[in-house]
């Protein structure tokens, strides 16, 4: 039979299950964007920027079991959306890139977006397919999807060229998709290695990641069995309940809350499932970790990564924790071990770190403290929160509890600005009858702000807080605390209601802490019409957090003696001559 590739890549698509791409048309995926027109499945969904488009995407994978999905055009598009395909290559999300690509059959050189796509995101992918010929275009896509999910997650792209997608070709079968990876056999003798260490353990921690998030029920089991703090990662936030006693918060070193510092001071074995021990998560690599370290990760090259392990364990988190707490509730002495002095511990820093924001209600600024409190009586839940990059990241770390998982999506390996915007919308358009709320700096909303348009165009109601500060605000305070100055972080005052205006958005500003439960209600209720908000919030950010304080400790103190005495110095000479 004769089909046009366009028509065969958009049924291995509603195969697959892609029930939206994002992307902008053009010349070479034109035939592409005609088929999706008719699909009863899948919306392709304009945007005002291909890298708002892959942040989008990366809403979707992170909040729905559906792929984030790209259908752009070659070159410019691909370098555009790059932000988003590397942020989703770091931190482990799936996501499929669509792009047309110019004519292999003219034998012309020079043509429009001519370039080598495979050099430009081998990088950044998992797998670059170009394809050939239309009778593989299907078992291709379907190869794809299968490597994005399979394993540790992550971006595979797909280039058909234009004349594969205009013209027909023969094709020996259209199939229908059926998965075909499976998941690597759990060594179930290292299960009972670390069932046998966990059990012998004075005290035992347990830290998680994005990773983790599928295992949540497992986790909280285990934590209970070994009677464990958790700590999770800044993306892994949500993949154990804050509402849990045994919750102690993002991190559990010296970037981390005085909970969880307190309760993973003399931890001698930890569980580390999801993680990959990185910068962002071990604050600069300022955290100790035990000498007996139980890794287990879907992907082994993370083993042995910056702390050496005692027991790695290579498998899916939800199957090997379901195994470990099996094998530990075999262990005859094991039984669940009640933690009152732990717990009680753990609740009153949190309550103690909690009532430290909120010191004194301020007249002229927002305070995170009663932000944050006051986000918790307008949500719950089901409520889905994505921020950016940036100071108001480590707030809503530090501050923001979120009891469910996957319903917390920051950036973070790759640390892009500009991904609340976008990202949140995807979220929305797969939570629809979801709460959606973004959290971003004006730095980072500067970026992708004007994608609000998309959220207008296609009635999707997120409401976006952005903390406005005139100021690229945490690479300024970095600046700030050594230097003693400020360069080129200072944003000026942007007119945010004319962008809201401009996009179609509805406006408020929120000035001060007696405003913030009045503008939140109206907030919540403007976008229950299905159109964007957008609060303008006076944040105060002269209260550093844990993550800042630590980060700033842990970087100098690997200084040698005499750079400390050249940077102290040259800090505080500014500071005399500043007065």
């Amino acid at each position: 039979m004769k089909k046009t590739g366009a028509s065969l890549a958009v049924y291995a698509l509603e195969q697959i299950g892609v029930k939206y791409t994002f992307g902008i048309p053009g010349v070479h995926n034109i035939e592409l964007y005609d088929e999706l027109n008719n699909s009863k499945q899948i919306e392709p969904i304009l945007v005002t920027h291909e890298g708002g488009a892959s942040f989008m995407a990366l809403g979707v994978s992170c909040t729905s079991n559906s792929i984030g999905t790209l259908m752009i055009v070659p070159a410019a598009g691909t370098t555009n959306a790059m932000s988003g395909i590397g942020e989703a290559f770091l931190d482990g999300i799936p996501m499929l890139i669509f792009s047309g690509g110019t004519r292999q059959d003219s034998g012309r050189h020079y043509q429009l977006h001519q370039i080598n796509q495979g050099n430009l995101v081998k990088e950044i992918t998992k797998a670059y397919f170009k394809i050939e010929s239309h009778n593989e275009i299907i078992s291709t896509i379907y190869k794809a999807y299968d490597i994005a999910t399979s394993g540790e997650p992550g971006p595979v792209f797909i280039e058909i060229p234009m004349e594969l997608q205009m013209f027909e070709g023969e094709v020996n079968e259209i199939s229908a998709y059926s998965k075909s990876y499976q998941n690597p056999t759990i060594d179930i003798q290292k299960i009972k290695e670390a069932a046998k260490l966990l059990s012998k353990a004075s005290n035992p921690g347990v830290y998680v990641g994005w990773g983790a998030a599928n295992a949540t029920e497992y986790t909280i089991k285990i934590a209970e069995i070994i009677g464990a703090p958790v700590a999770t990662t800044l993306q892994g936030k949500a993949s154990f309940p804050a509402s849990n006693p045994l919750h102690t918060g993002f991190g559990f070193g010296p970037n981390a809350v005085p909970a969880a510092q307190k309760a993973f001071k003399n931890c001698d074995a930890m569980l580390a499932v999801g993680v990959r021990f990185s910068e962002i998560g071990t604050g600069s690599y300022g955290v100790k970790v035990p000498e007996n370290l139980i890794h287990i990760d879907i992907n082994s090259e993370v083993f042995d990564k910056n702390y050496p392990t005692k027991i790695s364990i290579e498998g899916d988190a939800k199957e090997t924790l379901q195994l470990l707490a099996e094998e530990l509730k075999k262990i005859n002495e094991i039984k669940v071990k009640e933690s009152p002095a732990l717990t009680k511990m753990i609740r009153g820093e949190k309550e103690k770190y909690l009532g430290e924001w909120k010191e004194k209600p301020l007249a002229d600024k927002v305070s995170p403290g009663y932000f944050f409190e006051a986000l918790t009586k307008f949500t719950d839940d089901d409520t889905y929160f994505v921020v950016d990059d940036g100071k108001h990241t480590y707030l809503a770390a530090e501050l923001l509890p979120v009891n469910q998982s996957r319903h917390f999506v920051s950036p973070t390996d790759f640390n892009c600005m500009g991904f609340c915007v976008p990202a949140a919308i995807g979220a929305k358009f797969m939570n629809p009858k979801n709460k959606v709320v973004g959290i971003v700096g004006d730095g980072g909303f500067l970026m992708t702000g004007m994608e609000t348009l998309t959220a207008k165009t296609y009635k999707k109601g997120v409401v976006y807080f952005v903390f406005h500060d005139g100021e690229l605000g945490q690479i300024s305070q970095f600046q700030k605390i050594p230097l003693k100055r400020k360069v080129a972080t200072v944003i000026g005052n942007v007119n945010i209601e004319g962008i809201a205006n401009a996009c179609g958005a509805t406006y408020f500003h929120m000035a001060n802490d007696a405003e913030i439960e009045e503008v939140m209600q109206k907030a919540f209720q403007e976008v229950e019409r299905d159109v964007p908000v957008i609060v303008d919030v006076a944040i105060d950010y002269s209260k550093k957090t844990y993550m800042t304080k630590g980060v700033v400790k842990v970087n100098l103190a690997r200084f040698s003696f005499k750079e400390k005495v050249r940077f102290i110095g040259r800090a505080m000479k500014r500071h005399l001559l500043e007065k």
